[in-house]
């Protein structure tokens, strides 16, 4: 079976622009990569779980803050790896100075015997939708997408 992943995508108005709240991924792998390195809070769940509970988990833990409002559904993509991910949307305010990530042990340097923690996310940040485009990871532009046409329609 594929592996799934559930996550939930944030956004505000400012006036006439919307921005979305993308994370980075923490830890040495993806310390110098910007571009199409960002996402937004997701992750793995299993048959078990309720997939929109399972986005809401992985928000809270990898941001620290509580996602409330009405949630949107951005629809189910299929990225490259064979991984399907779907996603919600919910209009939200947070400071991106106040998340706090959980975090993760990997072995680093390689080879050396050595755990390490780092945390799953270490930023978050507001990005306008056209700038989140070059940010976000590439499987993931068709929730923009799916965002700009949800709020069209609004």
């Amino acid at each position: 079976m594929s592996k799934r992943s559930a996550g939930l995508l944030p956004y505000r108005r400012r006036g006439k622009r919307v921005e979305v709240l993308l994370v980075h991924p923490g830890g040495p792998f993806w310390a110098k990569k910007d571009t199409n390195a960002w996402s937004f809070p997701k992750g793995e769940y299993t048959e078990s779980e309720p997939p929109q509970e399972a986005a809401k988990r992985e928000f809270r833990e990898e941001t620290g803050w509580e996602p409330q409002g009405e949630f949107y559904p951005l629809g189910e993509v299929k990225q490259k790896g064979g991984k399907w991910v779907v996603a919600w949307a919910f209009e939200g305010e947070f400071d991106p100075a106040t998340f706090i990530s959980n975090t993760f042990k990997l072995e680093w340097p390689p080879r050396s015997g050595q755990l390490q923690e780092f945390p799953e996310v270490d930023r978050a940040e507001w990005f306008p939708l056209e700038v989140a485009r070059e940010k976000i990871h590439k499987g993931l532009v068709p929730f923009l997408d799916e965002l700009e046409q949800l709020l069209d329609k609004k």
